[in-house]
């Protein structure tokens, strides 16, 4: 089920940027088809998804999102 974060996104991206190595804007992305998040910030109702790529021992190796339209 996807979470749906309520938040500046330029703020959230910037955070997520800084604690991931590997942050990728993807959009036609398969792990976008069922995303981690959707980050709707409340003032401009911009949207973004986000999902985390994690290897089968559950390390995660990089994020990727798109905006939604």
């Amino acid at each position: 089920m996807t979470t749906v974060v309520k938040r500046d996104v330029k703020k959230f991206m910037k955070e997520i940027k800084h604690y991931y190595d590997d942050v990728w804007k993807l959009p036609q992305s398969p792990y976008l088809k069922k995303p981690d998040f959707v980050v709707v910030d409340p003032k401009t109702g911009k949207k973004v998804k986000v999902s985390f790529v994690s290897m089968d021992d559950g390390e995660v190796v990089s994020v990727v999102y798109d905006e939604l339209s």
